[in-house]
């Protein structure tokens, strides 16, 4: 999911944006530019051969630019340099499977929750896990980098497991694979491409009983960023994604590509 906190790189990335640049002026209300990253995730977001943006994410920002009425583009930033883009006026809204935490709030403002979901183990169907900290002590976990899965890999299992970090989902579904690391952890729905493709027959999802989540990072749901002075278009948009909802546009949008619908409840 891309479901996420800044790690402290980005976070001092974002530090010297703030100090290089002088606060952007509020997105004109006529055109926006939404940034994305340019790391597939499937089913969330994928480009295609040709250069179009397909998948849950694309087909609701234009959903979105439809009901405001707007003129819209998709740029692509490298997901490590996205939060310091959008403070660098590169492009007006980031929507991204970025999940909303306190410390990203320090920095960026966030739209009212678009989707909401959870982190989960993945593993070959014959691999016996106990998914504690003490159960996966010794075992190599990969997870994708700058996430929010990989912040509470981190600080959930760091200690005692192999933590692997991976610049894309694609780098660790490879790696799991070719047996380099024991398990993977990625968003509950970030999993539906991976395990229905040849590749992922032989794997499943290994649960999330006995794994303590953290409220602080999985509570607040995903959130499209802006600059904390667009409060204009924050409210533009939180108005826009709850009309999407309460015409069934959103549920429509959703159940394209999951089996149900993602609205935070």
């Amino acid at each position: 999911m891309k479901s996420m906190l800044r790690n402290l790189t980005l976070l001092a990335a974002v530090g010297m944006t703030l100090c290089s640049f002088a606060a952007p002026a509020s997105a004109a209300e006529d055109k926006l530019r939404f940034g994305v990253a340019a790391e597939p995730y499937p089913p969330f977001l994928v480009k295609t051969p040709t250069g179009q943006f397909t998948g849950f994410e694309p087909d609701l920002i234009r959903a979105l630019c439809e009901q405001m009425k707007a003129e819209c583009e998709i740029k692509e930033v490298a997901w490590d340099g996205i939060i310091p883009a959008l403070l660098a006026n590169k492009f007006d809204v980031l929507f991204n499977s970025m999940g909303i935490s306190p410390e990203r709030q320090k920095v960026i403002a966030f739209s009212r929750p678009y989707y909401e979901t959870t982190g989960i183990f993945v593993a070959a169907k014959d691999t016996r896990l106990t998914l504690t900290p003490q159960g996966l002590a010794g075992k190599s976990i990969g997870v994708q980098g700058s996430t929010t899965n990989a912040e509470f890999i981190r600080s959930a299992y760091g200690k005692d497991s192999e933590i692997r970090i991976y610049a894309t989902q694609d780098d660790c579904n490879a790696d799991l694979l070719a047996g380099r690391i024991d398990v993977m952890f990625l968003d509950k729905l970030g999993d539906i491409a991976f395990l229905s493709s040849a590749d992922g027959a032989a794997y499943e999802e290994k649960g999330t009983g006995s794994v303590k989540m953290d409220p602080l990072l999985y509570g607040l749901g995903v959130g499209a960023g802006l600059r904390k002075s667009d409060t204009a278009l924050k409210e533009r948009i939180d108005q826009a994604l709850t009309q999407l909802h309460e015409t069934g546009k959103y549920t429509q949008i959703s159940q394209k590509y999951f089996p149900v619908d993602l609205w935070p409840q």
